[in-house]
């Protein structure tokens, strides 16, 4: 047989975030395909996703999937094009792209064709990442605005704290001074602002572009929870004890010795490592007043992992089971991150203890984890 591990997309679940957000903001919704759909796979996630009114993507192999794919909305290239040649693929499939920078503005005033572009100019308000700078967005505008092969500009920026206590407020003044009397739609709102803020009317704009929200994480996390948003979650990683040890005091577990039983104790083996996309930071040692525990569930029951992280294996404390008589043996459920019969435990939990994001973990699942679609 199989592995006993499986990762579980919920269509379904991204189909209610998309048109929770959208109700949400009163705005169309971007839903962000970067990294092949935040790792949930474009393909097997497609058909909640298309609840969204466009697809904003950054590569555009990701734009001819899910064009193959049936859908004739708008897509959004985020950091538009990298070589003249690409504009050809862009007046093919027709895309929209962002233009962020001078050269972006050469390569479409030399390009031949018949078929003017819809473009995202992008403002730089203080994340310094792309865009123009305030005092040269106008006259880039104006650039953009005289050239035949320009449709419709649609203004864009992307803020740095969105999800945090500085808030969006310094860059939403900076976008408007720089916009002020333009003419075109507006597209601001990131997952942070379009929960946190969007219910301005300026923040909100036009379109809204949320990444993590689709996928049911919350992006303020751990300040507000993905239940607090109204967000479903739409990964789930779940596997199986592979076996159960008996520990006495004293005795350690795994590489390096990071974890010592101080009472007597079982733990479960558990099929799912490093090499399956699972943190190897994720704090499985002793429990000290400032270190977390790595949350998992098994057989409905919360626990915590213990020792390190190995490449195919994870072990688990059993006291919480055995305290309540809760069965447990080779093949029992576990839940990872992502909800199941056999438990729920959201993924924003299961990062924060490991000190990262929902999306690394997403983003990290590994091709050897078999993945079905549901919903």
């Amino acid at each position: 047989m199989p592995r006993p591990i499986l990762a579980t997309v919920d269509r379904a679940a991204i189909r209610h975030n998309i048109q929770h957000l959208r109700e949400r903001s009163g705005a169309r919704v971007w839903a962000v395909l970067k990294a092949n759909a935040y790792g949930h796979g474009i393909e097997r996630a497609y058909e909640g996703l298309r609840a969204a009114d466009g697809f904003a993507l950054l590569d555009l192999d990701e734009a001819q999937r899910v064009r193959d794919l049936g859908w004739r909305g708008p897509v959004l290239l985020l950091e538009g094009v990298f070589e003249p040649r690409d504009l050809e693929l862009v007046s093919r499939l027709g895309l929209w792209h962002t233009v962020h920078c001078d050269e972006q503005i050469e390569m479409l005033a030399a390009h031949k064709t018949d078929q003017p572009q819809r473009v995202f100019l992008k403002l730089n308000s203080g994340m310094n990442r792309l865009g123009f700078a305030p005092h040269r967005y106008r006259s880039a505008y104006a650039r953009l605005d005289a050239l035949a092969q320009v449709d419709d500009i649609t203004h864009m920026t992307h803020f740095s704290d969105s999800d945090g206590p500085r808030g969006i407020a310094h860059q939403m003044a900076t976008f408007e001074t720089a916009v002020e009397g333009l003419p075109g739609e507006r597209s601001v709102s990131n997952s942070g602002a379009t929960l946190r803020h969007a219910q301005a009317p300026a923040v909100r704009g036009d379109w809204v572009r949320p990444g993590i929200a689709v996928y049911g994480s919350s992006p303020d996390f751990p300040e507000h929870s993905a239940a607090h948003w109204g967000l479903l979650p739409t990964l789930t990683l779940s596997c199986e004890v592979l076996a159960v040890q008996s520990l006495q005091p004293g005795d350690t577990v795994g590489y390096g010795s990071t974890y010592t039983a101080q009472v007597a104790h079982r733990i479960g083996i558990v099929a799912c490592g490093y090499a399956d996309g699972y943190p190897r930071h994720a704090p499985g040692a002793n429990p000290t007043a400032d270190a977390p525990r790595t949350p998992v569930v098994v057989a409905g029951v919360r626990t915590h992992t213990v020792g390190r992280v190995s490449m195919d294996m994870i072990c688990v404390d059993l006291s919480p089971l055995d305290a309540q008589g809760v069965a447990v043996g080779p093949g029992s459920a576990v839940v990872m991150f992502g909800a199941s019969d056999a438990g729920s435990l959201p993924i924003d939990e299961v990062a924060h203890a490991a000190g990262t994001v929902s999306y690394e973990l997403m983003c990290a699942l590994a091709a050897r984890v078999p993945t079905v679609a549901v919903g």
